[in-house]
This record gives structure tokens, sequence and C-alpha cells, in this order.
């Protein structure tokens, strides 16, 4: 019983762990269309469900995490296009 205690509370942490660190990270990026290069984009996008999976370079349909303020100067679009 002691480790089924363990685990939940172990796993509880994490999901607040996880939780109070995104906040800090989406003030500090910006998700930046068309700067991705093929394999490097960083999430979901035209027919996959993963990241990595860009199949052409600066595709405007897929994106990339970038500091914020810095996506514009790179080409990209803060929008899918």
């Amino acid at each position: 019983m002691e480790k089924k205690h363990l685990l939940v509370a172990s796993a509880l942490a994490a999901v607040l762990g996880a939780t109070m660190s995104a906040p800090t990270f989406a003030a500090d990026k910006e998700k930046c269309f068309g700067v991705a290069k093929a394999g490097q984009n960083d999430c979901k996008g035209n027919s996959h469900s993963c990241a990595g999976q860009a199949s052409k370079d600066m595709d405007p349909a897929e994106w990339k995490f970038v500091p914020a303020g810095t996506c514009a100067k790179m080409g990209g679009s803060l929008k899918a296009m």
C-alpha cells in the first residue's frame, strides 16, 4: 500500500512541476512558422503528429519554438501560412 501512495505522490509532483514551469517557457518562446528545417520541427504539422517529422526545409505549415520577438527577423510568421 505504501508503494501505491508513493507512486501517486510522484505522479502528482510531476504534473504540478510541469504545470508550474510552462508559463515561464511560454513567456520566453513563441511558435514560428516557416523557419524549421526538415526533421527539426517542434510539434505536429501537415500530415504528421510528432516533432522531427517535417519533410522539407522552411515549410510554412511547420513550426519551431524561437526566442520571443525573433520570428519576423528570421523570415517566419506567428501564424501558419
